[in-house]
């Protein structure tokens, strides 16, 4: 669902999957005048229950936005390394910020995680890679964004009901419309709420009578953990674990999507970063690759589902966990077992070419290496004798 990404910090080199799912699209066109287009919007916003007057209020002097249309069609996608991207940003100021701030505001974080069940490290994670930590929230008047984006062609179906929710952000009075600055793509806020998000899910936890998720750092951080427990995060349990891997592993159950006991990852001789044994439990987990089999490796639990909702990108949601675990204590992460040959954005690309050649659907030749993406490199990879870890290399390219 969320993000478009359009965070100020990462927007310009990270897609997530609402961009990418539909790239086909971008060079749809646009019929039909903009304001018949509004007057029969306004209609379906009184409809829906917005008063009128938060319907005037919201939307005059809104207007079409060229530059929205144009920042939407050229998104693109992400395709920096894991060590590459995580080394840029779980940064020494991020990390040196976070502990500040989990310190700074401790009395709060323990509310939360009392009542939400979430820990600071991994709301302060989102908190820093979003806006670093408020310092980059956006400028753009977001109304203006969410009606451009809901009356072009590309993706209205996504967009409308955002608008309509923003109205209601107005009519509740959370926000003034000219306090309302954001992301071109119509987010919100520290950590970058749509506005379905925070009309839904927004807290008000200083008790001021709004949600203000712009200025106000305990509605911030308390709406965050209110969105992740919606999306089903498991209250005192883990979400990623470092580990080390065998030589002679598997490979093919190295897959998000495969869950087995710490107990079976543990008999494969699984375990923890230090060497230490890994506990001989029933707990589910599967095996994270985001290098392939030489580079770095963790153990994800359910928990780490969440992070996949929060941004579909395997990198960023990698990443993001990441951070979290360095806030809560761990040690920076191992590179790996030995030299990881990646492919270059055009070669990634290319990869995905041979591959829909083939009859696999890569989920579009787009440079990106999504989940539909890592599933046709593991069947080539069996397919081709080679170690199925997923992860497309120059070696299979050439093969191909």
């Amino acid at each position: 669902m969320r993000h478009i990404l359009v965070s100020m910090m990462i927007g310009a080199v990270l897609a997530a999957a609402p961009a990418t799912a539909d790239a086909g699209s971008r060079n749809c066109r646009n019929t039909g005048s903009f304001d018949r287009w509004m007057a029969d919007f306004k209609r379906d916003a009184a409809a829906a229950g917005v008063s009128q007057r938060a319907i005037d209020k919201g939307l005059r002097g809104v207007g079409f936005s060229a530059k929205v249309v144009k920042h939407d069609r050229r998104q693109v996608v992400f395709s920096q390394t894991f060590s590459k991207f995580a080394g840029r940003m779980v940064n020494n100021y991020r990390l040196k910020t976070g502990r500040k701030l989990m310190k700074k505001y401790a009395g709060t974080f323990d509310r939360i995680e009392q009542q939400y069940g979430v820990p600071a490290p991994v709301i302060t994670g989102f908190w820093g890679l979003e806006t670093d930590f408020g310092a980059n929230t956006g400028d753009f008047p977001v109304l203006t964004a969410l009606a451009t984006l809901a009356y072009d062609c590309r993706r209205p179906e996504l967009f409308r009901p955002q608008l309509i929710d923003a109205l209601r952000i107005v009519e509740r009075g959370d926000l003034q419309p000219n306090q309302m600055l954001g992301a071109w793509a119509g987010e919100l806020g520290q950590t970058q709420f749509l506005p379905s998000d925070y009309y839904h899910r927004g807290v008000d936890y200083d008790g001021d009578g709004k949600v203000n998720l712009i200025k106000s750092v305990p509605d911030v951080l308390a709406s965050t953990a209110n969105l992740l427990v919606h999306h089903g995060w498991r209250r005192g349990q883990p979400w990623m674990t470092e580990v080390r891997v065998p030589t002679n592993l598997p490979w093919d159950q190295a897959d998000v999507t495969i869950k087995h006991p710490r107990s079976q990852w543990a008999a494969w001789g699984v375990t923890r970063a230090n060497g230490k044994q890994l506990p001989s439990d029933g707990l589910a987990a599967s095996l994270q690759l985001p290098m392939g089999r030489n580079g770095p490796a963790f153990l994800v639990y359910p928990n780490f589902d969440i992070y996949r909702q929060w941004n579909k990108s395997n990198i960023y949601s990698t990443t993001a966990a990441y951070f979290a675990t360095r806030l809560a204590g761990a040690s920076k992460v191992h590179p790996g077992n030995g030299r990881v040959a990646s492919l270059s954005y055009d070669q990634i690309k290319q990869l995905q070419r041979k591959l829909k050649a083939r009859g696999y659907d890569v989920g579009g030749v787009d440079g990106f290496i999504g989940l539909k993406t890592r599933a046709a490199v593991k069947d080539m990879q069996l397919k081709l004798g080679l170690p199925a870890d997923s992860f497309p290399t120059p070696d299979l390219l050439n093969r191909l």
